[in-house]
């Protein structure tokens, strides 16, 4: 049986508002995310664009890793001042934990990179489930 598509990108029709992916259960295909906001957000410079790679994925893989279906990911890039929004929404009511992990461990150090890269970020309870966001600096491209 041929697998399952993990991911379907509901696009948006402006700059200033929010693109969303949803997550479909599964195994998790973080590479498809990656490609997916590499389209979405291509006029970030490279720096930035990776700043949000790293944030993206590891806000996808916990929910693959920790959370509940259905499940989406948002993001947006807002010009003055220039930020990009990200955000996980899931049906899970688990709240993150940002955990320092020890030094031999392979896992649970996602929250600390998310926590150094973007300039905020933080959760909210929703009526089923909870949203996981950050938000990044970008510089202004012209």
């Amino acid at each position: 049986m041929p697998a399952e598509r993990h991911h379907h990108p509901i696009e948006s029709d402006s700059a200033d508002r929010w693109h969303t992916y949803e997550l479909v259960s599964g195994v998790p295909d973080i590479r498809e995310v990656r490609r997916w906001v590499r389209t979405v957000l291509a006029n970030l410079t490279e720096g930035d664009l990776l700043d949000v790679l790293l944030v993206i994925s590891e806000l996808a893989s916990n929910v693959f890793d920790h959370a509940a279906f259905p499940a989406r990911l948002k993001v947006r890039k807002s010009e003055d001042p220039c930020v990009v929004g990200i955000v996980a929404e899931d049906a899970s009511p688990a709240l993150p934990q940002l955990r320092t992990g020890s030094p031999g461990s392979t896992r649970g150090r996602g929250l600390v990179m998310v926590n150094r890269l973007a300039q905020q970020w933080g959760f909210a309870r929703r009526e089923a489930g909870k949203s996981v966001w950050a938000v990044l600096p970008c510089a202004t491209v012209t």
